[in-house]
């Protein structure tokens, strides 16, 4: 896909469960509004960690955020501040200072290997659908709402951590 002209609206996942996690996170959402205008942060949850190996729980949140970057250049840059936390790609779903998954990428809909949008999993994950529908009541993923998998896949092992609230960063002008 070419550079959008208007903005596009995405969702990205942010994840953390090493260090000190929230301070992670907080960077991440002052990172992106370097590039993007960063539209809402959802509250934090702490998660049980899923799939790999042992490891600490994790903090989640959603950030929506208007962008021009192009799918790749926008995973491409989100990979960057990734980098720039710390983090170290190495063992599948293994523990990490920080992640950060483009979810939606508004109605685009791509299998390509290197960024599939929707994310392909997405729909499975209550930490990523729950803060989601706290940012956006509407939300649809896939042609399935967000607040029906919510109720579906419940929300055991989700704590919400309002003591560990992100702050939009402030806008640019």
């Amino acid at each position: 896909m070419n550079t959008p002209t208007t903005p596009v609206r995405v969702v990205l996942s942010l994840g953390a469960n090493l260090g000190d996690r929230r301070s992670y996170l907080q960077s991440a959402v002052d990172s992106l509004a370097a590039f993007a205008t960063v539209v809402a942060v959802s509250p934090v949850y702490e998660t049980a960690p899923v799939g790999g190996p042992v490891q600490p729980d994790y903090l989640n949140a959603v950030v929506l955020i208007d962008t021009h970057d192009a799918p790749l250049a926008l995973m491409l840059r989100c990979h960057d501040v990734e980098h720039l936390a710390g983090r170290v790609r190495g063992e599948r779903w293994g523990p990490r200072v920080l992640d950060i998954d483009v979810i939606c990428y508004g109605d685009l809909s791509s299998d390509d290997p290197t960024i599939t949008v929707p994310h392909p999993r997405a729909s499975e994950r209550t930490f990523v659908l729950r803060p989601w529908l706290d940012v956006d009541p509407d939300a649809h993923i896939a042609g399935a709402s967000v607040a029906d998998l919510v109720a579906t896949l419940g929300t055991v092992g989700l704590t919400r951590r309002d003591d560990l609230a992100l702050a939009l960063p402030p806008s640019r002008s």
